[in-house]
This record gives C-alpha cells, structure tokens and sequence, in this order.
C-alpha cells in the first residue's frame, strides 16, 4: 500500500464514546477540546508510517445520538472501512453499543463485508474493560466469523495505546 492511495472510513459509535477526539488525535497528533458532533466531521488524514506512507484516510465522524444512527448505513456505500467507537469504561451502554454495532455490521448491503475496527477507548480511565472483555461484550465472536475484525485499546485524550491501527481497514 501506498504511492497516493485513498481509504475512505466511516467512524461511528454511540455519543460521547470519543469520535471526534480520536479523529483530531491522529490528525493533528494532540488532544483538541471537542464538542459533540451534530450531524458529521469529515477530515483527510495522510500518515507516513510504515505500510501506510503516502495514504490519505477520508475519515467520516457521524454523530452517535440516537436520531443519527439510522443514517451510519448511507455512509458506508463508499466506504472501505468502519471504525467503531466504545467508551470502555461505560458499562451501562454495552449492550446498546452492542446492538447498534450488529444492527450496523450486519445490515450492510455489501456482500464482501467492511472490515471493522473496534476502538476500546478510554483506557486511561479506571473502570475501563480491557480490550479482550470489550471483544466479548461487543459479540465480536459473532462478526469475525462473516467478516474481519479487531479490538484495540486506545485513549484519545492521552494518546496512550494510540498507535495506527488504521491500517486493518486498509486491506
């Protein structure tokens, strides 16, 4: 990969799981202050690194409220990619990420499946789930049969754990 190409990802996830937050993070490399997404964000991220030197990331942030999700699936037409955002330390909403992960997964009309990428995002914080307990209350054993897909930590206020896991959409 590489020489000018172009990944388009849709990032999604459920309100204030940090969408907007790691966006800014691994475009300008610091924590940006963020308020809530109304509607969406749309950033090109070039990144030059490894396999990865020369790609630019269309990288589509789509609100997480409860009236935004049934538009997530027009987002992913063009898509290469999801990106799919759970604050790990918000226990009370892992089964509504849940759903709207398969509802999102699932649903989709394309027959070759996106690769999804789970973030578990704020790690930084105590109550936080390790990323192997996330992968077990997001039923990942359920996707990763019919498609490809992966946990990892992340924070995006820190930037800890942040590496660029991008690349597993990029294939």
């Amino acid at each position: 990969m590489g020489g000018g190409s172009s990944v388009q990802l849709v990032l999604v996830g459920l309100e204030n799981t940090g969408k907007t937050t790691l966006l800014y993070h691994l475009k300008f490399g610091q924590y940006m202050h963020t308020q809530p997404t109304v509607g969406f964000n749309c950033e090109k991220v070039e990144l030059n690194s490894g396999n990865t030197k020369g790609v630019t990331f269309s990288i589509w942030d789509v609100g997480g409220k409860d009236k935004m999700r049934p538009l997530w699936k027009s987002y992913l037409r063009s898509a290469d990619g999801v990106i799919y955002v759970v604050d790990s330390a918000d226990a009370e909403r892992f089964e509504e990420a849940r759903i709207e992960l398969l509802r999102l997964v699932k649903g989709q009309n394309n027959p070759s499946c996106l690769p999804t990428l789970i973030l578990a995002n704020k790690q930084d914080l105590p109550d936080s789930l390790a990323p192997e307990e996330v992968a077990k209350v997001m039923s990942v054993q359920e996707l990763s049969s019919t498609q490809q897909c992966e946990v990892l930590p992340v924070c995006a206020v820190t930037g800890e754990d942040f590496r660029m896991p991008w690349t597993a959409c990029s294939t």
